[in-house]
């Protein structure tokens, strides 16, 4: 019963199946109009909503990058006006058509789109033949764009080899096209393009090649640029010369063809070699960093500019930075030698500002040691990375106000135990030297003394010629500590070098600055900076004070520091503080530092590690290394400066007439006094006095002579 059942169902479906088929037979559909009305219909709606969809996209497709100003790189010059780095954070220095010689647009269409100015963005025929033949080989190799599709490619897609990718390309360059005209089309093309050897755009190529700018390219030079662009690391004439010239032939070949020169300049340039003119293939950027990094500090911070204004707006910003100075500071912080030994992990920091301290102006700067980062901490003058100056405090803390309250070098100070009010200073050598004259506690760095006489001339006294000098004090700092430069938060070597300028010139203390004149690219002034000088003391007790470091670096703790020339300066050394963390430590060094001057440079040297523990400290003094570092500094950056004496200033002449001594001696004389030593140490230091300003002083005369001769 089941068996029959099937059966006729199977007949049942197979009777039907014929005369589906039989039907179908029949219909023949082509064979009548309305078919083909409906068909060509159909395709009709298709395209329509096909080409308007891709209208849709292409419309939609966003392109203002193109019209955006490409960014202008601004350049650094030093004091003299040369043009000594670049800033951008582009990789690309962009011209104007107008710059771009006909000659060289002429070998780039036609090496890359003989057609440019007949498509609208593709050529079909090009991309016919590149179709074929990826389609044979399978892989999409070759390319077939237009210029204009390239310069899609290059700012809007990724370098992918897909159709989805070609097709993307296509709907970009319709939309370029609708929007660009064709010179602007190619002068982005062309400032955007990859030449080799690390250089986009075509002004970038012309000067590591040729070492000149675009609008000076000749008709033998465009074509060994145009014919880079397909393959640049395979025709780069720097790594294949005889490649170079082959393909530059070709493209002069192809401007021969096109009417683009005559047969005559064609066999012309053929016959000249390449001539490379040796450009540099690093160029400006990058070069003094360490100085680099300041300026941006200083033009955001103090002048107002964003660092996008810096990088891409095509700023000339003049410093006052010297080459030689600067090259002198970062030669030396190339070389470990000359620092402590580090940590394994870590290495010891440094920072050190060179001001002219006639002007303020910043002469050379390094801000730390190891690899050159992109505007990293800054050890010479970052406001967060201040530290204790140690004794490198007491001339501006002590000793400079005690002068204003007339003591002398000669004065005699207490050097014996010493407790006021629970603080109870220590010297270095934890002994004592009872009665001292001032002149002999700054050449020694004593600190007891330098407490003392703090506490005699009133605290108030020392912190208001602290920050007269423009140290920032706390209000926690209105204590004795800051004799020994205890302070709260502490200095940068840019602040102490700053305030020291008060002894180098005179009295007078000039702002630190490192920014001149910014201008526009068109020559408009946008700032011009303003002299800011400030009379912090006399011209004489600026002078007493530079003997009294004379005899510093001469003879007492800041030797190491001497040079062929007249210096002055103090060391500066931090101990670790007497805290748990650094029980059981002796020598443990927390910051070193060396501040000193010449009658042409200020300087100030600071070292210690980024975070000091247990692990990560000094053992070394501002004498050692620091006074060191300085040495070598000035040293290689004054070798060509002829070597001057520290001005005299006249009212210093004048207080230390015979006359004006010997009445000031009787006075002092007439006093009753407890020790035959305290006689002789000031008679010593009288002495000492006079012979320093006889040397000053034949160093004078000595010095006009030459100049008569001059």
């Amino acid at each position: 019963m089941e068996k029959s059942s099937a059966q006729l169902l199977k007949s049942k479906a197979s009777v039907c199946y014929a005369k589906l088929i039989g039907f179908i037979k029949n219909l023949n559909p082509w064979k009548k109009p309305k078919f083909w009305l409906g068909l060509g219909i159909s395709f009709l709606v298709v395209f329509l909503l096909t080409a308007g969809g891709a209208a849709l996209y292409i419309s939609s497709l966003d392109i203002s990058k193109l019209q955006i100003p490409l960014v202008q790189p601004s350049y650094l010059y030093d004091h003299k006006g040369c043009r000594i780095s670049e800033l951008s954070s582009s990789r690309i220095e962009p011209v104007s058509s107008q710059q771009i010689p006909l000659i060289t647009k002429r070998a780039v269409i036609a090496v890359e789109d003989r057609h440019f100015y007949e498509h609208q963005g593709i050529d079909l025929l090009a991309i016919g033949r590149a179709l074929y033949k990826n389609l044979l080989s399978g892989d999409f190799s070759e390319g077939g764009s237009t210029i204009t599709q390239q310069l899609a490619k290059n700012l809007f897609l990724v370098p992918d080899k897909t159709i989805e990718r070609k097709l993307k390309e296509v709907a970009y360059a319709f939309k370029i096209e609708s929007a660009l005209e064709k010179c602007e089309i190619l002068t982005a093309y062309l400032n955007q393009i990859y030449f080799g050897e690390g250089r986009w755009g075509l002004q970038n190529a012309a000067q590591l090649y040729f070492n000149k700018n675009v609008e000076d390219l000749t008709l033998e030079e465009s074509a060994v640029l145009a014919g880079l662009i397909k393959a640049p690391s395979i025709y780069s004439p720097l790594g294949n010369k005889q490649g170079a010239l082959e393909r530059r032939n070709l493209v002069l070949g192809l401007m021969k063809e096109q009417n683009y020169i005559t047969a005559a300049e064609y066999e012309r340039a053929i016959a000249q070699p390449i001539v490379l003119k040796n450009g540099s293939s690093n160029g400006l950027a990058g070069k003094y960093a360490p100085y680099v990094d300041y300026v941006i500090e200083e033009a955001i911070d103090r002048l107002g500019f964003t660092e996008e204004q810096i990088l891409n707006g095509g700023l000339q910003i003049y410093t006052q930075m010297d080459t030689s100075v600067q090259k002198a500071a970062e030669d030396v912080y190339q070389d470990s030698s000359f620092f402590p030994s580090g940590q394994a992990d870590q290495i010891v920091q440094s920072g050190v500002v060179i001001l002219d301290h006639s002007t303020g102006g910043i002469k050379g700067l390094v801000g730390y040691r190891g690899e050159k980062v992109y505007r990293r901490l800054n050890h010479a003058t970052s406001s967060g990375l201040e530290r204790q100056p140690g004794s490198a405090l007491k001339p501006l803390s002590v000793y400079g106000p005690a002068l204003e309250k007339g003591y002398t070098p000669h004065s005699i100070l207490n050097d014996y135990p010493l407790n006021i009010k629970g603080y109870s200073p220590q010297n270095s050598d934890n002994q004592f030297c009872g009665r001292i004259t001032m002149q002999k506690a700054v050449q020694h760095s004593r600190n007891v003394p330098a407490v003392w006489l703090l506490n005699e001339i009133g605290i108030e006294s020392g912190v208001d010629f602290a920050k007269r000098a423009g140290i920032p004090l706390e209000e926690e700092d209105n204590n004795l500590g800051i004799a020994l430069g205890g302070l709260y938060k502490g200095v940068s070597p840019l602040q102490m070098a700053q305030a020291y300028q008060i002894f180098s010139n005179l009295g007078v203390m000039n702002k630190a600055f490192a920014i001149d004149k910014i201008t526009g690219k068109d020559g408009t002034v946008l700032f011009r900076a303003q002299p800011e000088s400030i009379k912090v003391t006399s011209p004489s007790i600026a002078y007493t004070m530079t003997l009294m470091l004379q005899n510093v670096v001469s003879n007492g703790t800041g030797q190491n520091a001497k040079l062929n020339r007249p210096t002055a300066g103090k060391t500066g050394t931090v101990e670790l503080p007497a805290t748990e963390e650094f029980s059981g430590i002796s020598d443990g060094v927390k910051d070193a530092w060396f501040i000193g001057y010449t009658p042409e440079l200020t300087a100030a040297v600071w070292m210690g590690y980024d975070h000091t523990d247990r692990n990560y400290y000094l053992t070394t003094t501002g004498g050692r290394e620091p006074a060191v570092v300085f040495h070598e500094i000035l040293s290689r950056a004054l070798k060509s400066t002829p070597v001057v004496p520290f001005e005299i200033p006249q009212e210093y002449i004048e207080q230390n007439k015979l006359s004006t001594k010997i009445s000031k001696w009787f006075n002092e004389k007439m006093k009753p006094k407890d020790k035959d030593r305290e006689k002789e140490t000031e008679e010593e230091q009288e002495t000492e006095e006079e012979q320093e300003i006889e040397k000053n002083q034949e160093r004078s005369r000595n010095t006009d002579k030459g100049k008569d001769r001059n």
